[in-house]
């Protein structure tokens, strides 16, 4: 039996993305046992993020910024906007090298039984967005998930009168999976081979 304090410790990191029982145990036993001074970092460093991080007034993703380093960026091609699920996404392309265009991340992808729909998501904004800027060419990149490939299909209907092209990422990434679990060159290969959509 946890002391109520430890208990409250361990029941909060299992909030974390796969930590379960027996992991929020073994985190929070080393943090107090065996190094007291990482976790205070890890709690300042936790409070921090989470008073000053926000949303990039451009493209959604994370920073601490106004703007974001990635929309800041004027050596970009100013022609292309990617179409993401999440930040972890930007990261996972950013981290293949393959794309130099810029972003929006749409937080999440369409679902109604939750409650998520178009405003939630952003939507308005992305159209707004692309109205407003003239760009060529749009990828979708939302995750091959039934809902991400819905979000994706409800934009592909919003953009008909868009001028330019419409591509969504194609091979590479497996059905089903997320794109901040897939390898930098899976990536490459999916933007490379990515097609127009009719």
């Amino acid at each position: 039996m946890h002391s109520p304090l430890i208990q409250d410790l361990i029941n909060h990191l299992k909030y974390l993305p796969g930590v379960g029982n027996k992991s929020a145990t073994r985190m929070a036993y080393y943090l107090l046992e065996q190094n007291k001074a990482a976790a205070l970092k890890i709690a300042n460093s936790l409070q921090q993020a989470v008073e000053k991080i926000h949303h990039c007034e451009s493209c959604r993703i994370l920073t601490e910024n106004k703007i974001c380093q990635i929309c800041a960026d004027l050596s970009r091609d100013e022609k292309t906007l990617c179409i993401v699920g999440s930040p972890a996404d930007v990261f996972a392309i950013e981290q293949s090298g393959i794309f130099k265009g810029y972003y929006f991340v749409l937080m999440g992808s369409l679902s109604p039984l939750d409650g998520i729909g178009p405003n939630e998501l952003g939507l308005p904004k992305l159209f707004e967005k692309v109205n407003k800027e003239n760009f060529q060419e749009i990828i979708l990149a939302t995750s091959t998930t039934v809902e991400g490939e819905g979000t994706a299909n409800y934009i592909i209907n919003e953009l008909h009168d868009f001028s330019g092209t419409v591509t969504r990422i194609a091979f590479g990434v497996p059905l089903g999976g997320d794109l901040e679990y897939v390898d930098g060159s899976t990536l490459g290969h999916a933007f490379s081979g990515r097609k127009p959509i009719s």
